[in-house]
C-alpha cells in the first residue's frame, strides 16, 4: 500500500491499473490503423488528433472502472461480480465517450472502429486481468505482518483478518511481549528467541504493528529501531486501522495521536479550492438534471393530486454546528413523525410513499440538496448532516462526534460509500470512525475517489432506505 494525496492504494492494483491505461490507449491507435487501412465506412481518420482521443478515452474508462468499484480489494474474488462491473463500467464509459464525440467534431470515430476499440479494450482488460491473478496468488497480494502481543488489541487484528479475507495483508504471527491476558492461540504465537529483525527476516514480515495492551511493560525499543532502519515498517494500532480498514478506531483514539499525526487541516487554498468545485458542479448538475427535476416534482404532484408539497424541508447541522434547512423531494408522507417524533428510518419503512421509494432507491429525492451546495451550506463531499435531535443524543454516547461538524456536510461522503445506512448507535460509532477518516485526510484526491465511486452507488442503488 502506498499513501497518495490522503489515500491508500494498493501497489498491486496501481501497477494494474497503468497496465490497463496503456491498454485503453493501444485499443484507439488500433482503432485507427484499422480505419486507415481496412475499413470502408465513410470519415476522415483521425490523424493527429489520435493521441488526444486515445488519452480522453483512457482517462474516461479508467474512471468509469473506478467508479464501478473495479479496483477495490476483492473484486478479482468474485468473478460474476467482476464480470457485471466491468459490463457496466464499458457502457458508462461508452455513452460518455459517445458525449464527447457529440461536442467535439474533430474527435470522432465511425461507429464501427468504435465499437472495434471497446471490444479490443475488453478484451484486453480481461487478459490483463487474468494474468494478473494467475501470476499474484492471493496472499501473494497481501503484506505480511507481525504483530507485538497476544491481548486484547492482537486478538482485534485477529478478528479483523478473519471477518474480511479480502483485506490487503495477512498476519503471519503473534509475539507475546508479556500481555495481562493472552487471547491468542499458541499455534499462532512464535517465540521471542532471537533478534526481532531475524524473526522480520526469517518470516519476510513487511510491517510490524504494536499491539501490545500496556506499552508501560516495555517494548524491544532498539530492536524496533533496528527494524525501522532496515526498512521495516512500524505501525501503532491506530494508524493500522486507518491503513487497512480506512477508519480511525475511537475507542483507540487520544488527543495526542490528533495532535501528532498528518492531515486534520486544510489550507485556505484547499477550501477556496472546494468551493469552487462546489459551485461549478452543483450549478452545471442544476442545469443538466432540470428536466429530470421537472418530471419528479410532476410525478409528485399527479401522485398526491396536488395535495402534498413536492419538495421536504428539514433542519439539519452543519458546520460549526450551525442549523440550516436541507431540501430534498418529498419521499415520506406529510407528518410521517406526528406520532412517534424524529426516529430513523427503517427497512421497507411504513412512512416512504410508492414514489418515495424509487425516488430513495435512485437517490433523486437528493437532488434539491444541490441548492444547499451553491448557497454554501453543503459542499459535494463530506460528513452527512444530521438532525439536531439525533446530534445532541450521539454527540453525548460517542466521543468525538462533533468533530465530524468541523467540515461542511457533503450530499456523499466516506462513511456513506463505505458503510449502509446508520439506524442505531453502532452503526452512527461505525460512520464516525469513517467520517473521521475523511476529516483527516480530505482533498481534492480523496474527494475525486469519492465522487467517482459514488456512481456505483447510484447506479447499484446501494444502502438506500
Amino acid at each position: 500500500m502506498i499513501k497518495l494525496f490522503g489515500y491508500f492504494i494498493s501497489k498491486s492494483f496501481l501497477l494494474l491499473a497503468l497496465f490497463e491505461t496503456l491498454c485503453f490507449v493501444l485499443s484507439i491507435w488500433f482503432a485507427d490503423f484499422y480505419q486507415r487501412n481496412f475499413s470502408e465506412t465513410s470519415g476522415a481518420p483521425l490523424g493527429s488528433e489520435v493521441s488526444h482521443l486515445a488519452t480522453i478515452y483512457a482517462a474516461v474508462m479508467l474512471a468509469s472502472m473506478i467508479a464501478l468499484g473495479l479496483y477495490q480489494r476483492g473484486v478479482l474474488e468474485r468473478a460474476s461480480g467482476f464480470l457485471i462491473r466491468l459490463l457496466l463500467s464499458f457502457l458508462v464509459g461508452g455513452l460518455l465517450m459517445s458525449l464527447v464525440f457529440a461536442i467535439f467534431d474533430s474527435l470522432t470515430l465511425p461507429l464501427t472502429e468504435f465499437v472495434l476499440a471497446l471490444l479490443f479494450s475488453m478484451a484486453g482488460v480481461l487478459i490483463l486481468r487474468s494474468a494478473f491473478v494467475r501470476l499474484t496468488k492471493a496472499d501473494s497480494r497481501k503484506r505480511r505482518v507481525l504483530v507485538l502481543g497476544t491481548g486484547i488489541n492482537a486478538d482485534r487484528i485477529e478478528l479483523v483478518q478473519s471477518d474480511d479475507p479480502t483485506l490487503g495483508f495477512i498476519v503471519v504471527g503473534f509475539i507475546d511481549l508479556g500481555d495481562a491476558v493472552c487471547l491468542i492461540d499458541d499455534n499462532r504465537q512464535i517465540p521471542k528467541d532471537q533478534h526481532l529483525f531475524n524473526i522480520v527476516e526469517r518470516m519476510a514480515v513487511d510491517e510490524i504493528v504494536i499491539a501490545v495492551d500496556d506499552r508501560r511493560r516495555g517494548l524491544p525499543v532498539n530492536e524496533l529501531i533496528d527494524c525501522k532502519m532496515k526498512g521495516v515498517e512500524i505501525l501503532d494500532l491506530l494508524s493500522f486501522y486507518e491503513k487497512e480498514e480506512n477508519v480511525i478506531k475511537i475507542d483507540q483514539l487520544h488527543p495526542s495521536w490528533i495532535f501528532f499525526s498528518s492531515g486534520f487541516y486544510n489550507g485556505l487554498m484547499l477550501i477556496y479550492f472546494k468551493r469552487a468545485i462546489d459551485i461549478l458542479v452543483s450549478l452545471s448538475m442544476l442545469i443538466l438534471f432540470s428536466p429530470v427535476i421537472l418530471m419528479v416534482a410532476m410525478a409528485s404532484l399527479i401522485s398526491t393530486v396536488g395535495r402534498d408539497p413536492v419538495f421536504y424541508r428539514q433542519v439539519r447541522v452543519g458546520r460549526n454546528g450551525k442549523l440550516f434547512t436541507i431540501y430534498k423531494f418529498r419521499s415520506m408522507r406529510v407528518n410521517a413523525e406526528s406520532g412517534t417524533g424524529p426516529r430513523w428510518a427503517d427497512v421497507n419503512d411504513s412512512r416512504v410513499t410508492r414514489l418515495g421509494n424509487f425516488l430513495r432507491k435512485t437517490r433523486l429525492d437528493e437532488l434539491p440538496q444541490l441548492m444547499n451546495v451553491l448557497k454554501g451550506e453543503m459542499s459535494l463531499v463530506g460528513p452527512r448532516p444530521e438532525r439536531p435531535e439525533f446530534v445532541r443524543a450521539l454527540s453525548q454516547q460517542l466521543p468525538y462526534y462533533n468533530e465530524r461538524h468541523r467540515l461542511k456536510p457533503g450530499i456523499t461522503g466516506w462513511a456513506q460509500l463505505m458503510h449502509h445506512y446508520a439506524a442505531d448507535e453502532t452503526d452512527n460509532r461505525k460512520k464516525l470512525e469513517y467520517d473521521l477518516y475523511y476529516i483527516k485526510n480530505s482533498g481534492p484526491f480523496l474527494d475525486l475517489i469519492i465522487l467517482i465511486e459514488t456512481v456505483e452507488v447510484v447506479l447499484l442503488a446501494k444502502g438506500a432506505r
